[in-house]
Order: structure tokens, then C-alpha cells, then sequence
């Protein structure tokens, strides 16, 4: 059935496109979270792994929001790990750091989802959809006040 909500589906396509490596970029960033808060040792133990923990569970609900936007658009959301070492830009990590290394790293794709959602801003903007420009902005900023109260454990 046809899609008729205001918006070309040129758009859709692009917006969806965006929304994809969005989903990748902050699966990704969820898995190595998650690893994280598995495996950080050392003196802020507690401190990081509570807070990876509620990193990692804020992420899974947002995985969830883009797969559907990407499905409200009319388009089929990726869902395999091979679909997503293809689309992210987050980097893996391939080993187990230190405590502060993790934060460094989670600091750092946090910025990049930060980037990644913003990018797709003016495919948004241009197919007037606010919906997903509500989700963009929503993501934004918790990418950015998440990579500040990370930044802050460093200093």
C-alpha cells in the first residue's frame, strides 16, 4: 500500500538511508557499552559500571525508536551485525582497555552518533519531517550530555 504522509518517497529513501547509519552507529555504540560494563575493573568500578549500565539500557530503547521510524517511512530497518559493520562509523573495540581508555573511547562514540544524527538533520528538514527531526534533535542531545559527563570523569 501506498505511503501517503506529506513526505516524497525520494526523501523517505534518503531519510531512511540517514536513520540506518544511525541504528548501526548507536548498535555498535550499545554493544561496546555493553562490553564495558561487563569488563571495567579497577578503583571506579562501581561508578562506571552503574553508569555503562544505564549508557547501555537507554541505548537499547533507542535502537528501537529509529528501527521504527526507519519502518514508519516505509522502508526495511538493517538488523545484522553484518549490516551494521558495513553502515557504522563507530568504532569496536577489539580488546578489553583500562577504565579510563573506556571512557575515552565511549567519549568519542558518543561524539560520533552525536555526528552521525546530525548529519542526517537536512534530509529531514528538507521532506519536512519533523517526526524524525524530533528524534534527531532528542539523540543529539543525549550523544552530547553523555560524551560531557563522560569527558568529565577524565579531568
Amino acid at each position: 500500500m501506498k505511503i501517503d504522509t506529506g513526505i516524497p518517497e525520494s526523501d523517505r529513501q534518503e531519510i531512511a538511508e540517514g536513520l540506518s547509519r544511525l541504528l548501526a552507529d548507536s548498535y555498535t555504540l550499545y554493544l561496546k557499552t555493553h562490553n564495558f560494563h561487563w569488563n571495567v575493573t579497577g578503583p571506579m568500578f562501581q561508578t562506571l559500571h552503574t553508569m555503562f549500565e544505564e549508557e547501555y539500557t537507554e541505548l537499547a530503547m533507542a535502537v528501537d525508536e529509529i528501527a521504527e521510524r526507519i519502518r514508519a517511512l516505509g522502508h526495511h530497518a538493517p538488523g545484522s551485525y553484518a549490516a551494521y559493520a558495513k553502515l557504522s562509523t563507530v568504532t569496536e573495540s577489539e580488546d578489553v582497555p583500562e577504565a579510563k581508555e573506556m571512557v575515552t573511547q565511549l567519549v568519542t562514540a558518543h561524539e560520533t552518533v552525536a555526528k552521525t544524527a546530525r548529519s542526517i538533520f537536512p534530509a529531514a528538514e528538507a521532506g519536512n519531517d519533523e517526526v524524525t527531526a524530533d528524534l534527531l534533535t532528542q539523540r543529539m542531545t543525549v550523544h552530547e550530555k553523555t560524551a560531557w559527563m563522560l569527558r568529565s570523569l577524565l579531568e
